[in-house]
C-alpha cells in the first residue's frame, strides 16, 4: 500500500507514519520540514497556507491519504482537490469536538456539527474540524472518511496530559486526585487510532465515525493507581471532591488533565461509539498505553514535547499545596 501523511512528524501524524511502516507500506510525508519524518519514510516539503504551497503534490499517486490538519479548513480543501483523481480514500483526522454543544451522554455520529464551511480560514478548533470535514467530502465524496477522534494520548504525546500526571506522580508524595476516582474515563491511544485508520482507509471505509474507547473503558482511579504503579513511586493519591477543587479555582481538563464536570464531562466521555467498534476498533488496556507513555518519556529524559499552540497543562503548586494542607 502507498500511504501519503500530510504532517508526519508531530504526534498523530508520526505514530500513522511509524504503524504504516511497520506494516511494510509505502510512506510519503508532505510538510514544512521543520522536523524530519521517521526512518524510512519520502519526505515531501511545502506549505500548505502558501500560494503554490502544494507543487510537491502535483505528481504522485497513493492508496491512501492521512491528514491530521487542524488549521484553516480551506487547506484541506484544496489538497483534497488536487488528489482527488490521484488517491483512493482520503481519512480526515477530525475530531469529536465539531459537535455542537450541548452534546449529552450517549451521543454518536448524527449529533449536529457546528456551522462551518470548506472555505473558511483559520478560527476555532471545532469550527476548523468541521470545515475540513467539508473540504476533505468535497474532494473525495464517499472515499472521504472522517475519523472524529475523542482525547488522545499515548508515546509522542505533545499536548501534556498524561505526560503531566506521569511526571507529577513520578516525583511522588502525596498527589491531588479529582474524585470520584470511579467515573469513567473515554479516550484512545494514537497507535489504536493509526491502526484503525490505516485499516479503514485502505478498506475503502467512507463517512464518519467516533474514534475512541468505549465509556468507562478505564476509570480516573485506574489511571492514576497505573501511572503509580509504572513510575515506581511513592506517590499517595489523595482523592478531593470537585467542589473543593473549582472552589480552589482549578480548571478542569487544564489544571488536572482528563478531569472535567457536568455537561463537558458528558461529551467528552459519553460518547457512543458502537459504529467504530463494528468497524474493527480494538483499543489496547489503559496499562500498556501508561507503560508505554512512561518509557518514551524516560527515554527523553521525562520531558515531553509540547504544542505552542496549546496550553499548558498541570496543577499549580501553590495552589496543589493548599488543597493537600486542608
Amino acid at each position: 500500500m502507498r500511504l501519503l501523511v500530510l504532517g508526519g512528524t508531530g504526534f498523530v501524524g508520526r505514530v500513522v507514519v511509524e504503524e504504516a511502516l511497520a506494516t511494510g507500506w509505502e510512506v510519503t510525508t508532505f510538510n514544512r520540514g521543520g522536523q524530519p519524518p521517521p526512518a524510512g519514510a519520502t519526505a515531501l516539503r511545502g506549505d500548505r497556507t502558501a500560494p503554490g504551497g502544494l507543487a510537491a503534490l502535483d505528481r504522485g499517486e497513493w492508496d491512501v491519504v492521512i491528514d491530521t490538519w487542524s488549521w484553516a479548513p480551506s487547506a484541506v480543501r484544496d489538497s483534497a482537490a488536487l488528489l482527488a483523481g490521484r488517491a483512493g480514500s482520503y481519512v480526515y483526522v477530525s475530531s469529536r469536538s465539531v459537535y455542537a454543544e450541548p452534546v449529552p451522554f450517549g451521543a454518536d455520529e448524527s449529533a449536529p456539527v457546528v456551522a462551518a464551511t470548506a472555505d473558511d480560514g483559520d478560527g476555532d478548533y471545532a469550527r476548523n474540524k468541521a470545515g475540513a470535514e467539508l473540504g476533505a467530502v468535497a474532494g473525495f465524496g464517499d472515499r472521504a472518511l472522517l475519523a472524529r477522534a475523542g482525547l488522545i494520548i499515548g508515546p509522542h504525546e505533545n499536548v501534556g496530559r498524561l505526560p503531566w500526571w506521569l511526571t507529577r506522580i513520578a516525583r511522588g508524595g502525596p498527589v491531588v486526585a479529582p474524585a470520584p476516582g470511579e467515573r469513567g474515563l473515554q479516550y484512545i491511544d494514537a497507535r489504536d487510532l493509526a491502526v484503525w485508520c490505516l485499516k479503514a482507509g485502505a478498506a475503502g471505509l467512507g463517512g464518519a465515525f467516533d474514534v475512541v474507547s468505549p465509556p468507562g473503558f478505564t476509570t480516573m482511579r485506574e489511571l492514576l493507581e497505573t501511572c503509580v504503579k509504572v513510575t515506581g513511586s511513592n506517590a499517595e493519591l489523595r482523592w478531593i471532591e470537585e467542589e473543593r477543587l473549582l472552589a480552589e479555582g482549578v480548571q478542569p481538563w487544564i489544571g488536572l488533565p482528563f478531569w472535567l464536570v457536568g455537561a463537558d464531562y458528558d461529551f467528552l466521555h459519553g460518547g457512543d461509539v458502537r459504529k467504530v467498534l463494528a468497524a474493527g476498533l480494538r483499543p489496547r488496556p489503559v496499562a500498556e498505553t501508561v507503560a508505554d507513555t512512561w518509557a518514551w518519556l524516560r527515554g527523553l529524559g521525562g520531558q515531553a514535547p509540547l504544542r505552542s499552540d496549546r496550553p499548558l497543562k498541570g496543577l499549580d503548586p501553590e495552589v496543589e499545596a493548599r488543597l493537600l494542607a486542608s
